[in-house]
């Protein structure tokens, strides 16, 4: 583990209050809802990050489709629902 280190921000007081109230009903410091809330952050950045370098890559190989491309499917997929809205349609997309 690495060292801990101090750092001081200022919270308005209704955001003081609410981490006050969590920490309270779940038996923590305001030191690890801290932390585990940063953590949260930055994971959550570099998960962003790297989702936008895969989109700049596929620009970057052409694996992209045009905007009148993405509104036929989504038009096609809209009819298809439309034809039969008793039935339940499950697809899987390739561009999860």
């Amino acid at each position: 583990m690495s060292k801990a280190r101090k750092i001081r921000f200022r919270l308005n007081e209704d955001n003081f209050d609410a981490l006050d109230a969590i920490a309270y009903s779940s038996n923590r410091d305001r030191s690890s809802l801290l932390n585990e809330a940063m953590a949260n952050y930055l994971d959550m950045q570099a998960y962003h990050t790297g989702l936008i370098k895969k989109g700049l890559m596929a620009v970057k190989q052409q694996r992209t489709i045009g905007t009148a491309d993405v509104r036929a499917r989504i038009a096609g997929l809209a009819r298809g629902v439309r034809n039969n809205p008793k039935k339940k349609r499950c697809r899987r997309s390739r561009y999860v």
